[in-house]
């Protein structure tokens, strides 16, 4: 566990948002900490413990809300220090735009954030869509931003049916328009069947920043 965990999340576990975005920044700052550490090492795992307790139980979903609230707000602030290490760490030339979106019902958006900043570290135009997008709006938006990467995040395995029908239509418009996009899916609902994204149409399926990095590498 990293270091500065246990501190962070004592702030969390107060729903302090203040000391939450004070002490991320701070170590950005001072460079005790990078954007990629911060997200996999401190921001995710405080977001998969639950911390609901036997007299909070009718409270669980809006504390699970709020600290997800403050994980966002957390990460939009970081902002600044994403560009400035895409800059400087990872300069290099550009590597196409990806389009990161969430299927219908899946509104688990943080993962996909995180995976939309990794993009960006590693060189891609990344368009972060968000959570619960309509099936139309991402073929829309294929047929407007004309994208080299479709990613697709997909946390609630319940979601995988409408990730199916959609990656269905994606590939219709890629033959239709002759475009060369590959879609890419990940996210823990293909944890226990990782096998599944080639039966949907998907061309890779990513787990990591290293993953990402690699695929900006050509590799």
């Amino acid at each position: 566990m990293h270091p500065f965990y246990h501190e962070f999340r004592s702030y969390l576990d107060r729903e302090d948002r203040q000391k939450c975005v004070d002490l991320a920044l701070s170590k950005l700052s001072n460079d005790e900490i990078d954007v990629v550490t911060l997200y996999d090492e401190i921001l995710t795992p405080s977001l998969r413990e639950t911390l609901c307790i036997e007299n909070h139980r009718p409270i669980c979903v809006w504390e699970e809300h709020v600290r997800t609230s403050i994980v966002r707000t957390v990460i939009e602030c970081c902002y600044p220090y994403l560009v400035k290490e895409r800059n400087g760490k990872y300069a290099s030339t550009p590597k196409g735009k990806v389009i990161v979106v969430c299927p219908t019902e899946e509104y688990h958006e943080i993962g996909a954030r995180m995976v939309a900043d990794f993009f960006t570290l590693c060189g891609f135009d990344a368009v972060f869509v968000g959570a619960n997008t309509p099936q139309d709006d991402i073929i829309e938006s294929i047929r407007y931003i004309s994208p080299d990467y479709v990613a697709i995040s997909v946390t609630n395995s319940y979601n995988l049916v409408a990730t199916r029908r959609t990656i269905q239509k994606i590939v219709d418009i890629r033959k239709e328009t002759g475009a060369a996009f590959n879609i890419i899916v990940g996210g823990n609902a293909f944890q226990c069947n990782p096998g599944i994204y080639k039966e949907m149409g998907a061309d890779l399926l990513l787990w990591t920043f290293e993953d990402i990095k690699r695929l900006s590498q050509g590799d």
